[in-house]
């Protein structure tokens, strides 16, 4: 049995041990749904736990958990209805992202979707989740400009950090970029903007690449590096393809003159490199472990006591846990759990979040956020500049 089909397979056994309310779920295919305070409302977990994004579909899955939990240990919501999630596997695919979505929507009847990760699988999904109108909950950074009533967004678009850390990373002397990145839409668009601020900083960009899935060798793409003359190599490669990157770059010994900066880097990546090779690693950020201020302090100190000392509390956390809590919230508003009025509700509305209050806009559907520089330092996340809040500009005309 496949990972994502033993995820399902899981979430069914759940579901008959909760007795009645297991067979409620199951009775809902073919009758009209009477909600009662014994009736879960269910929620689909959708992330890539393997195929390549594996660790940011576990973070991504542990938030989402760790908020549902919260919930339901304070007693759930509209009168004593819980939350119950099902786990399903993207593989990192947008084929199976919409077949597990079709899975999700169908047959386990859930109230609302959290994912994925990749703008692909997002894309592919899109046309099921409009269809259905079931509530799409997506906490990952993108490219921006995707406008739909039923797709909600946690995300950081290129002009928070892009806008923010190029000219940081030129002001300290970066004059010559070179620019590579995983071969999809969010590092070219990335790029795009990377180009644009650099032109008007008076930085060059002499080289731009993108590497297909997979890669495991970036011999030649090193050679390149080591006689572009550049200064600075602007990664957004994403996954374990980076780290068997950042790696061959240390191992090539261009760390030494070549600085490194890493759009989407994070706890996330730290656990794959030596303190060596992410030493100086540059990067924006809505979150960061390391942040000196209670709120951060607080959701690490919950991450570990759920998923032991080891847990990692990345921007992937911060994004999906607080994503997450704005959707408990929105049924509260509602006071409902009907999708169409739990998809008003969502937006329009602050929350404290791991860093700082942020806003979720009634008029694309988008997150106002805090915006950090943070560099690695010692094996360690350190935050070098606290932008503050960065307004994305409208990402559509109307959601």
């Amino acid at each position: 049995m496949t990972q994502d089909k033993e995820s399902l397979a899981f979430a069914r056994r759940r579901g008959l041990l909760l007795g009645s309310a297991g067979l409620a779920v199951g009775a809902a295919a073919g009758w009209p749904r009477i909600a009662s305070a014994a009736e879960p409302i269910k929620v689909g977990i959708l992330q890539p736990f393997s195929g390549g994004l594996e660790a940011l579909g576990e973070q991504g899955g542990q938030a989402t958990r760790l908020a549902l939990d919260e919930a339901n240990e304070a007693g759930g919501v509209l009168g004593g209805r819980k939350f119950e999630y099902i786990r399903a596997d993207t593989k990192t695919d947008p084929k199976t992202a919409v077949e597990r979505t079709n899975e999700l929507i169908r047959r386990y009847k859930v109230n609302a979707i959290i994912g994925p990760v990749t703008s692909a699988e997002r894309d592919a999904i899109r046309p099921l989740v409009e269809r259905y109108k079931t509530p799409l909950l997506y906490a990952t950074d993108y490219e921006g400009g995707t406008c739909s009533r039923y797709i909600t967004l946690y995300s950081s678009v290129p002009d928070q950090w892009v806008d923010t850390f190029i000219p940081y990373v030129v002001e300290q002397g970066a004059k010559s970029l070179y620019l590579i990145g995983s071969d999809y839409v969010w590092p070219r668009k990335i790029n795009a903007a990377v180009r644009a601020n650099a032109q008007k900083g008076g930085a060059n960009v002499v080289a731009e690449e993108y590497a297909p899935w997979g890669v495991k060798d970036y011999t030649g793409t090193l050679r390149k590096i080591s006689s572009s003359g550049a200064d600075m190599v602007v990664i957004s490669i994403v996954g374990a393809d980076a780290i068997t990157f950042v790696k061959q770059f240390a191992a090539a010994g261009l760390k030494d003159r070549i600085k490194l900066a890493f759009f989407g880097f994070s706890e996330n990546y730290l656990a794959g490199l030596t303190r060596d090779e992410s030493e100086g690693i540059l990067t924006a950020c809505n979150f960061t472990e390391a942040l000196d201020k209670p709120e951060a302090k607080e959701l690490v100190r919950k991450m570990r006591v759920k998923y032991g000392e080891k847990a990692i509390v990345s921007n992937t956390v911060d994004a999906h846990y607080t994503m997450t809590r704005f959707y408990i919230e929105a049924i509260k508003r509602a006071g409902s759990d009907d999708k169409e009025a739990v998809t008003d509700a969502i937006v329009g509305h602050s929350l404290m979040s791991g860093n700082g209050e942020v806003m979720l806009r009634a008029s694309d559907r988008h997150a106002d956020l805090n915006i950090l520089i943070a560099q690695a330092q010692d094996g360690r996340m350190a935050v070098l500049k606290d932008i503050g809040r960065v307004v994305a500009s409208p990402q559509c005309d109307k959601a």
